[in-house]
């Protein structure tokens, strides 16, 4: 049975906030979180979803980042003890690195948000976020809390803590400094403060009047144990969390590693585990706890007014279980139904209801879907809807399924198509119908994508506030298949989907996406040019649908010009698409400027560019930005050199590099021998390449010696851990993790004489502005005395580091080692760098030792 992750709640009589934002985005989630055919559902799963309708706790589980989240606590706490478990991660990843691709910032951050939901649906918890931006590393709380809007960080915790009603919250980190991220710190001094926050009933009162307080009865820090420590028991309050659930066939280790694993870009692979696993917990806010974390919390359902009876209910049924024919359970289940809606409409029962719902329509093998033909849609257009029903176990003579039709979420009465029929088992129901895409649907981008924000927060329309917290959009069209069951009405949330037969990877499911009539791609999105020099640039056009016509415009601010300003376009077929060329003249002077294009088509505008993201773990995923162009005007200058650019991790440097207008050749390590080496004059590494490869180290040596022959190798950052060879350079260095966060952190100068810093261009502290979101990262601690350190710079109230750039003469040639984030500043187009990575790829053996 999918978990509460990807099954929305159908809440009946809840309070408005499970109505609005967290309702409409568990449809979306239920819709796009999958990309392939839903898993199946065996009665093993219906067991266990029986077991879990039992217990009646709610833990909450905080910290900063995707990854954070201990999976084998929440795999237990959700799988184990069938609690109701969700984690609330402050943030998407978005300013961390990525292991699997080029993608950075946003678009990191929306594949990280959907790693995340994959996690969830393996472990059983439910995730939510804040409007937080991971805005990078930060080495304090204090640093990342000026940073963060702190009070709307707190009214999205408060949001989440009143509507889900947790008995425990759970937080990673200490509020305490303990040699950790800023972003950790600050995740567990946020938990405690929105703990007595979500109880005072003024806290937040504009804006979240309409749900009750809610006091948790204490905040735990579930204390980190790593190595040989989490093999032994811990004193104080502790858990052992390494049970085996026979249902589901797994431990909770394993269960654990397997939701790890979905965080790809993070190249968190995990093992699974098995045998006792201890997790230890600490007391920050509220009651004590003495033998377990749910001491004086009521776990039934004798806790909820008139609710005695249902334990024994469900017990009877738990115990009738036939799993060869779960269906023969509908009429005690039904019942059981009946009677929870005599119950009190207390948001525990309303969530308890929309479980058991799903747990019925499971019990009948009932599936119901809404299919379109083209997973693309424009705005004003009219979809061809269909619908399907099947009823796949049978339930004579105990039960009776109808479909009554298909509606759109909120619609009441008026149904898009009525079906009035009963399903026979194994008979296939369908129906169609047409539905006009409103003009006023915006286009589909991440809601926390829609609005600029600041280097710390997210914004989102005031529209949106209650979505805030959920993970992904309500789908542009939420449709419900309502049915009967023995004369009781279901509700099925479904949202339009388009099923492809791909031959290699079988069943794909596209969500419906609206997108403009013509979609612009920018086939540059950063243009840099000298001052008063002219460039051009290529926009280029599809057409999503026939028979579109308008202009192409291409807005500059004053100081620049674009020749001509604006295009003609006219399009016969779908797909079709052209490349349009603009001529841009930057000013006298160095500048940057932002060139948005737009397109005027069926009288409307759309300004808005289009990003593909495809991996297979998870779906398809879009943004559409809005579409604008990075000019910069920099006087910038190389020396003719031919490069081989190594691949480490995934970043955009040597695309910069061929922008820049040297010749650059993709390398695998296998190519570094003498023969191939011969054709370049500088060889470059991607970010953590001897993180990430292991066809480097075999060919060191004979690297080493084109260098000593004339070449030059230049580094780019690699982390401490995981390094695949042992030797980095041609002479001694040893890595640290010492970086400077600060992008605005003063640059001392250590070795302005020396040929890197001279030419082609004359590196100074004017270099070293407009930098974005870091100086640099795991820089060197200790190096070789052939190494010449070139620059200092530290954070505030720190001792100043001189290991991001070193550069050693190795015989005829320059061996180059860097912690500089260049792969974040080259794609920012900053012109300091760009001058500075010219100039250490320009170095050769005509130039002289300092």
């Amino acid at each position: 049975m999918r978990s509460p992750a990807t099954v929305p709640h159908r809440l009946g009589r809840l309070h408005a906030l499970a109505r609005r934002g967290l309702l409409a985005a568990a449809v979306a989630v239920a819709s796009l979180v999958h990309g392939r055919p839903p898993d199946p559902v065996t009665a093993a799963d219906i067991l266990q979803e029986l077991r879990a309708l039992r217990e009646t706790a709610t833990v909450l589980y905080v910290a900063a980042h995707p990854d954070d989240e201990n999976t084998r606590l929440i795999a237990y706490l959700a799988r184990g003890r069938g609690y109701r478990t969700a984690y609330i991660s402050l943030t998407r990843g978005d300013g961390g690195q990525n292991l699997i691709g080029t993608e950075l910032g946003p678009g990191l951050g929306l594949i990280r948000t959907h790693e995340l939901l994959a996690a969830r649906r393996i472990d059983g918890g439910e995730q939510f976020f804040t409007r937080a931006n991971d805005f990078g590393f930060s080495k304090d709380s204090r640093e990342t809390l000026r940073i963060w809007d702190r009070d709307t960080v707190l009214e999205d915790m408060v949001r989440v803590i009143r509507t889900l009603r947790p008995d425990v919250i759970v937080t990673r980190f200490s509020p305490e400094p303990s040699g950790t991220h800023g972003h950790h710190t600050a995740s567990a001094i946020l938990a405690v403060e929105a703990f007595a926050l979500a109880a005072d009933p003024t806290a937040f009162r504009a804006t979240l009047g309409d749900l009750p307080p809610w006091q948790a009865k204490r905040v735990l820090l579930n204390v980190p144990r790593w190595g040989a420590a989490a093999a032994a028991v811990p004193d104080g309050l502790s858990l052992d969390v390494g049970g085996y659930n026979a249902l589901l066939g797994a431990s909770f280790g394993e269960i654990a590693a397997r939701s790890r694993t979905m965080h790809k870009s993070q190249g968190f692979g995990a093992l699974g585990t098995r045998g006792s696993a201890w997790e230890a917990f600490r007391l920050l806010a509220g009651e004590p706890a003495a033998t377990d974390i749910m001491d004086g919390v009521d776990t039934t359902w004798k806790r909820v007014s008139g609710g005695e009876s249902i334990s024994e209910a469900i017990d009877a049924a738990i115990a009738a279980f036939d799993p060869l024919r779960p269906a023969t359970s509908v009429p005690a289940l039904l019942e059981l139904r009946d009677r929870l809606a005599t119950l009190p409409d207390e948001p525990i029962v309303a969530h308890k209801r929309a479980h058991l719902d799903r747990i019925l329509v499971a019990s009948l093998g009932l599936f119901s879907e809404t299919t379109v033909r083209a997973s693309e849609t424009v705005p004003g257009e009219n979809l061809a809807l269909r619908f399907g029903a099947i009823l796949r176990a049978s339930t004579a003579p105990t039960a009776t399924v109808r479909w009554i039709g298909a509606r759109l979420v909120g619609a009441g009465d008026a149904f898009l198509f009525r079906a009035d029929r009963d399903l026979a088992t194994d008979t296939p129901a369908s129906g169609e119908a047409n539905y006009t895409l409103p003009l006023d649907t915006p286009l589909s981008t991440p809601h926390w994508l829609r609005r600029a924000g600041s280097v710390g927060m997210y914004a989102v329309e005031d529209d949106a506030l209650d979505s805030a917290v959920a993970p992904l959009d309500a789908p542009p069209v939420a449709i419900e298949h309502v049915f009967e069951i023995s004369g009781r009405t279901f509700v099925v949330p479904d949202s339009p989907v388009e099923v492809i037969l791909d031959r290699v990877k079988g069943e794909i499911r596209r969500p419906l996406v609206v997108v403009p009539p013509v979609t612009i791609t920018l086939v540059d999105d950063l243009a840099v040019l000298a001052p008063g020099a002219s460039r051009e640039v290529a926009v280029e056009l599809t057409a999503a649908r026939a028979n579109r016509s308008g202009n192409l415009v291409l807005a500059a601010p004053s100081g620049w010009n674009v020749s001509p300003s604006a295009r003609a376009f006219s399009f016969a077929t779908p797909g079709e698409s052209a490349r349009f060329v603009f001529t841009v003249r930057a000013p006298d002077r160095a500048a940057d400027a932002a060139l948005v294009a737009s397109v005027d088509v069926d009288g409307r505008t759309y300004a808005q560019s289009r990003i593909d993201i495809a991996y297979d773990h998870v779906p398809p995923l879009l943004i559409q930005p809005p579409a604008t162009i990075r000019a910069v005007a920099m006087n910038l200058r190389i020396r003719d050199r031919r490069v081989g650019y190594v691949p480490g991790a995934g970043d955009l440097v040597g695309d910069a590099l061929g922008r820049m207008g040297f010749a650059v050749t993709p390398l695998a390590g296998a190519e570094l021998s003498p023969e191939r080496l011969q054709s370049f004059d500088t060889v470059v590494f991607g970010i953590r390449a001897f993180n990430t490869r292991t066809d480097l180290a075999p060919r060191l040596r004979d690297l080493f010696a084109w260098v000593e022959a004339g070449g030059t190798a230049i580094v780019q950052y690699n982390t401490t851990g995981d390094l695949k060879s042992s030797t980095l350079a041609p002479h001694p260095l040893r890595l640290s993790r010492g970086r400077v966060t600060d992008e605005s952190a003063a640059v001392r100068v250590l070795a302005p004489e020396h040929p890197a810093l001279l030419g082609p261009n004359r590196i100074g502290p004017a270099d070293f502005e407009g930098w974005v979101q870091e100086r640099g990262l795991y820089f060197p601690d200790q190096w070789d005395r052939s190494f010449t350190p070139l620059f200092a710079m530290h954070d505030e109230g720190e001792a100043p580091l001189e290991g991001s750039l070193l550069v050693a003469r190795h015989g005829r040639g320059w061996f180059v080692y860097t912690g500089l984030s260049f792969f974040r500043q080259l794609p920012a187009g900053v012109p300091g760098a760009w001058r500075l990575f010219a100039n250490l790829a320009s170095l050769g053996p005509e130039e002289n030792a300092p």
